[in-house]
C-alpha cells in the first residue's frame, strides 16, 4: 500500500520528575482547542517537546442520552439518536432500530433493507471524507482539501434531505423498516452522485497521497499494534488499519450485505496514514455497495405490517444490536420488562472505545503529532459524551 517505513513508536527514557529542576511541563490542550473535535481536553506532561504523558478528559458534552431513553418510548429514542456521532445520524438510527427488532421479532422488508444500506454507504461516504478533509487541516493545510469533502458532503446530504426532509438530523428508521419510501426521481440523483465520487477520491489522492509533508507527518507516527488494539476492543477503520480484518458487515452479515461484492482494506502498519488511507480505500468500496444496491433494488413494502408504533410494548427480555458504523462498531443494548419503555437502554460508541488508545499512540511523539493522530482516530464528542 505504501513504501515500508519503520512504525515503532519512540520511546522516551523518562527521568524521575524533578519539578524544581524544571525537567517536565504540564499542559491542558483544550477544552476548546481548535483541533480537538469537539468539547475535548488533552492533559499532556512534556519532557521538552516529547509527550511522557497524555489524559484525554471529556464530560464537558454529556447530555444524558442513556437515562433519557430509559423515560421515554421506544419511538421517542430515535430523534435522540440522531445526536450521538452527529455525522452519521441514518447509522445511528440503524444500530438502535435493530437492538429494538430483535427485541420485538420484527423481520424487516426486502426493499427497507436495501434503503437502510444505501442510506449507510452514502454515510460512510461523506464522513470517511470528512475525516481526511479535518485531518488535513489538523496537518495545517489552509482549507483546500477540507472545502473539497465539504462539496462532496453536500451532494449527500441533499440526497439525505430529498428523503428524510433533514440534512444531518435525520429521524429516519423506524422498527421493522423505514418511515417512508424513495422520492420517484430519488434513485437517479443517487446513481448520479454515486458516479461522481470515484473522480473526487482519484483528485484528492493525487493530491495528497504522495504529498511530502503529509507523508512526513504521517508515517511512522502513532502507530497502533494489531494486539493492542483487539485488546483495547478497537473497532473500525482504526483497527483494519493496524491489519485486522474485521468488519461487522462480513462477520454478521446484518441487512443483506451478504448480497454485495466488496472488499475489506486492511492497512500493514497502524500508523496515522494507514488510518487515513484505509478510509479511503473504504469509500472505494462503498461505491461498489452503493452501485450494486441501486442497480438492483426491488419493488415492496418498507416496513414490516406487523409494526404497530402506537402503544410498542416489545415483550420481556434483552437484545443487542450492532453494525459496522463509519467509526466503528457502534451497538445498543436494550433490556425490556414489557413496558412502553426500555427498563435498560445502553449504548457502545465506537468514537469512546478508540479514544482509549490515544496515550498509547501519543507517548514518545511531539504536541504537534498529537494533533495528526487524533484527528486520525476520527471522534465525534457527541457520541462519547452521550
Amino acid at each position: 500500500m505504501k513504501p515500508e517505513v519503520e512504525t515503532t513508536v519512540p520511546r522516551v527514557e523518562l527521568r524521575p520528575k524533578d519539578a524544581a529542576a524544571g525537567q517536565w511541563l504540564e499542559v491542558a490542550m483544550g477544552p476548546h482547542h481548535p483541533s480537538t473535535h469537539g468539547v475535548f481536553r488533552m492533559d499532556v506532561v512534556l519532557d521538552g517537546e516529547r509527550i511522557v504523558q497524555l489524559k484525554p478528559v471529556f464530560g464537558y458534552l454529556h447530555r444524558n442520552h442513556e437515562k433519557l431513553g430509559e423515560g421515554m418510548s421506544y419511538l421517542a429514542s430515535i430523534p435522540y439518536t440522531d445526536r450521538l456521532d452527529y455525522f452519521c445520524s441514518l447509522t445511528n438510527n440503524w444500530a438502535y432500530t435493530l437492538a429494538v427488532e430483535k427485541l420485538a421479532g420484527l423481520t424487516v422488508p426486502e426493499r427497507a433493507e436495501y434503503i437502510r444500506i444505501i442510506t449507510a454507504e452514502l454515510t460512510r461516504l461523506q464522513n470517511h471524507a470528512c475525516l481526511a478533509g479535518f485531518l488535513l487541516q489538523d496537518l495545517g493545510a489552509t482549507g483546500t482539501p477540507l472545502m473539497y469533502a465539504f462539496r462532496e458532503r453536500e451532494k449527500i446530504l441533499d440526497l439525505f434531505e430529498a428523503l428524510t426532509g433533514a440534512r444531518m438530523m435525520c429521524n429516519y428508521m423506524r422498527f421493522g423498516g423505514c418511515r417512508c419510501d424513495l422520492p420517484e426521481d430519488w434513485v437517479p440523483r443517487a446513481k448520479k452522485v454515486v458516479a461522481e465520487t470515484p473522480r473526487f477520491i482519484d483528485e484528492f489522492e493525487n493530491l495528497l497521497a504522495t504529498n511530502e509533508i503529509l507523508l512526513a507527518r504521517t508515517q511512522g507516527v502513532g502507530a497502533l499494534p494489531a494486539a493492542l488494539a483487539v485488546n483495547a476492543g478497537i473497532t473500525g477503520p482504526m483497527l483494519r488499519a493496524s491489519g485486522v480484518n474485521y468488519d461487522l458487515r462480513k462477520v454478521d452479515r446484518y441487512g443483506l450485505y451478504d448480497r454485495f461484492a466488496f472488499k475489506v482494506p486492511l492497512g500493514a502498519h497502524g500508523d496515522t496514514y494507514d488510518r487515513y488511507f484505509v478510509r479511503m480505500l473504504e469509500m472505494r468500496e462503498s461505491v461498489k455497495i452503493l452501485e450494486q444496491a441501486l442497480a438492483t433494488i426491488p419493488d415492496g413494502p418498507i416496513i414490516d405490517p406487523k409494526t404497530r408504533l402506537r402503544g410498542f410494548r416489545p415483550k420481556g427480555g434483552e437484545a443487542y444490536g450492532r453494525i459496522e458504523a463509519p467509526k466503528g462498531e457502534l451497538g445498543f443494548y436494550l433490556i425490556s420488562d414489557g413496558g412502553p419503555n426500555p427498563y435498560r437502554y445502553r449504548i457502545r460508541p465506537p468514537s469512546l472505545i478508540n479514544l482509549t488508545v490515544l496515550e498509547d499512540l501519543c507517548r514518545g511523539h511531539t504536541v504537534a503529532d498529537a494533533v495528526a493522530i487524533l484527528g486520525s482516530v476520527d471522534i465525534v464528542l457527541g457520541e462519547v459524551d452521550r
